[in-house]
């Protein structure tokens, strides 16, 4: 049975949305800085793109350029940890600020003649503050130096790959047209995981089980359009999470450096990890429902006569709360890069405890959740996707755990601290 509302440690209460994507508040003492500052802008960029076509996994793809970009701008200047990919000769009084700045406003120019001519202002106007001289010039220099060398690195990873993807079907006999989203990233090169398939799951639950029919079962009552068994606040909590795309997760990072108040490298360093994180979870997932090709609940439940399983009814109208993603079932994706974010917070905080986020959503106005800890995050997560009727419950589990594996790992693999005699 779902989870009753109390579980899940977050609760919700009226709010106002700011802005066109997730708002989050942060304590009053807290300051932000050129890493969140660039973070924020590059959302609020890329998130639109997605009524252009974008998916999210090309979304958070060039989030984690962009992240990687200043990392190692700032790190150029101050060389704590070991590069992501370069490091350039820098005076350590060269402005970070300018550094990260540009190297982030450099990623961006890269979509669009639009969004470059937009990045040129914004550009200018975010170093309007910073007095003119040899240390704004050159962490300008650097950050579009560094901002280049990523941009090559990641031109030929595969994100441009074609869309071949092949229903199942018989000859003459229709299937469903409309294009399916991402299938090309089973063979994306990853920012920090050895291959796509690394982290690959067991195959999904046998349909002749009682765990098949036992997840079918709730999802076909709980996840339906108008379900007579979800309450309220599951149906809010499900509308939460259809919100997708860097929207989704960044601001929750966010959130957590500035009340952290990380400095400059150090936030550089913690973004990035959560942004390869969630970018190489969404190619492990991606490497995973394609390699399984499992039916959603919406095409099983109008097939439930012909799983074999006699404790599965067929229900020929059943609908979900919202479409469907266009790619296979299993596992589940908002549920791997909840976990990917809480396998970074958890291995480079030492914590799964944090200090109280709040988070709102564009697909549920007037809503805010609040969390203080990484599991109440993930297991909403998970029920949201429930609740909506996307996912069933073991896809959820084999998610959010896939997730916290490629977050530890990418949290222990990259970027780790240099050592030296003094430190």
């Amino acid at each position: 049975m779902p989870a009753s509302p109390a579980s899940q440690k977050s609760h919700s209460v009226s709010a106002i949305i700011i802005g066109a994507a997730l708002a989050v508040g942060v304590p009053l003492s807290a300051a932000a800085n050129v890493i969140t500052d660039w973070d924020d802008k590059a959302v609020a960029v890329i998130a639109p793109m997605a009524s252009l076509g974008k998916t999210p996994p090309e979304m958070e793809r060039l989030m984690a350029i962009v992240h990687a970009a200043m990392f190692d701008a700032v790190n150029s200047i101050e060389p704590r940890y070991r590069p992501y990919l370069t490091q350039l000769p820098a005076d350590s009084a060269t402005s970070k600020e300018a550094a990260a700045a540009a190297a982030a406003a450099a990623v961006l120019a890269t979509i669009d003649g639009k969004t470059a001519g937009d990045m040129q202002t914004a550009l200018a106007a975010y170093l309007g503050s910073i007095p003119e001289g040899a240390a704004k010039s050159d962490g300008i220099k650097l950050g579009e130096a560094i901002a280049a060398k990523v941009i090559e690195a990641r031109a030929q990873d595969g994100c441009d790959a074609p869309d071949a993807y092949r229903p199942r079907t018989s000859p003459g006999v229709y299937v469903p047209t409309a294009m399916t989203v991402s299938s090309m990233w089973p063979d994306l090169t990853p920012f920090a995981i050895a291959k796509p398939s690394q982290f690959r799951p067991k195959p999904p639950v046998a349909l002749d089980s009682e765990d098949w029919a036992r997840d079918y079962n709730e999802i076909k009552d709980y996840g339906r359009r108008s379900s007579a068994k979800r309450t309220e606040q599951q149906t809010e909590t499900a509308r939460f999470w259809l919100t997708v795309g860097p929207a989704a997760y960044h601001p929750f990072t966010r959130q957590l450096v500035i009340a952290k108040q990380m400095d400059v490298v150090d936030s550089a360093r913690f973004m990035a990890l959560v942004s390869f994180a969630i970018n190489d979870a969404l190619v492990a997932v991606m490497d995973a429902k394609y390699h399984y090709n499992f039916w959603r609940p919406i095409t099983a439940i109008r097939n439930g006569d012909i799983d074999g399983n006699p404790a599965t009814e067929v229900e020929a109208t059943w609908q979900p709360i919202a479409v469907t993603p266009m790619h296979p079932e299993y596992p589940c994706a908002h549920c791997i890069s909840s976990g990917a974010v809480a396998g970074v917070i958890k291995t480079a905080l030492g914590s799964e405890l944090i200090p109280e986020i709040e988070m709102k959503s564009p697909t549920a106005p007037g809503v805010t959740h609040r969390f203080t800890d990484m599991t109440a995050y993930m297991e909403e997560v998970a029920n949201a996707r429930i609740w909506a009727g996307f996912h069933y419950r073991f896809s959820t589990r084999v998610g959010t755990d896939m997730g916290l594996q490629i977050g530890e790992y990418v949290a222990k693999n990259v970027m780790q601290p240099v050592q030296t005699s003094g430190r």
